[in-house]
């Protein structure tokens, strides 16, 4: 299968401190892939150096064969590339629907005269968007239908708004979702709910999907494939067992002495 994604030998340092080193990694089509490891282990930087907020020191970032290092975040999400964040950034005061039509407007080519003329033009992109934004959220079923659509997001549920922060990715027509910590702050049948949605959005919506993810039942119901970092240094990949049992996983979440004791 090829790789969709491909890291290699990637190092990012802020002044003295490295916080990614000489990294190499890969998500293919079609793949989940789960990042883990413990606080201050890189894999939001790993997500920021994907979406052009920070540049990487050394190596290459490759997304579908192409470079994306050099580009703005605006730019890699027109190449297909979209995310989520830990601390939501919804606009709360739009409605639902706004929320993900806003989304898909870097997609369109009218431009300030056109939007102040309200040209034909315009407006059919905007009806254009307005069906976009009600397929997307369609896929979530009653949690974001109906009357939700005119709801402001602030009304929203913790859960939803982070059905609406996925919906609105989405909306951008990625082929790669960044998906960072979806079910943090979520009570047991949330996660069991958002563990089901990452997966349907692999097999039913067929997006490739890499996830940051500290709930390990939620890293072990949906990942083809896991990767642990600490200190910005890949420490296993593999299967969740292989990588779960792994005495430098172990050692890097629990210490040297558990791992002695194990």
């Amino acid at each position: 299968m090829a790789a969709l994604l491909e890291l290699k030998n990637v190092s990012k340092a802020f002044g003295g401190l490295q916080v990614i080193s000489g990294l190499d990694f890969h998500v293919d089509e079609h793949e989940i892939v789960s990042v883990i490891g413990p606080n201050g282990a890189g894999k939001t930087t790993l997500f920021n150096l994907v979406t052009g907020v920070y540049q990487p020191d050394e190596g290459e970032i490759l997304f579908d064969g192409q470079s994306l290092v050099g580009l703005p975040p605006h730019k890699i999400t027109r190449r297909g590339v979209a995310r989520t964040f830990q601390t939501l950034r919804l606009f709360l005061n739009m409605t639902v629907k706004e929320n993900v039509m806003a989304a898909a407007y870097g997609h369109t080519r009218a431009g300030v005269l056109r939007s102040v003329l309200r040209t034909p033009g315009m407006r059919r992109e905007e009806r254009e968007i307005r069906k976009l934004a009600e397929e997307r959220l369609g896929f979530f079923g009653q949690r974001l239908m109906g009357y939700r659509w005119d709801q402001p997001a602030y009304s929203l549920s913790y859960a939803n708004r982070r059905r609406l922060e996925i919906a609105r990715a989405m909306a951008t027509n990625a082929r790669l979702l960044l998906l960072d910590e979806p079910a943090a702050g979520m009570n047991p049948v949330e996660t069991h709910e958002i563990t089901e949605l990452i997966g349907q959005l692999r097999d039913e919506a067929d997006y490739t999907i890499l996830v940051i993810e500290h709930d390990m039942h939620v890293v072990e119901g949906i990942s083809d494939r896991v990767v642990a970092l600490d200190h910005g240094v890949k420490i296993a990949e593999g299967t969740f067992d292989q990588v779960a049992t792994d005495p430098r996983v172990v050692e890097a979440y629990l210490g040297t002495s558990a791992t002695a004791r194990k």
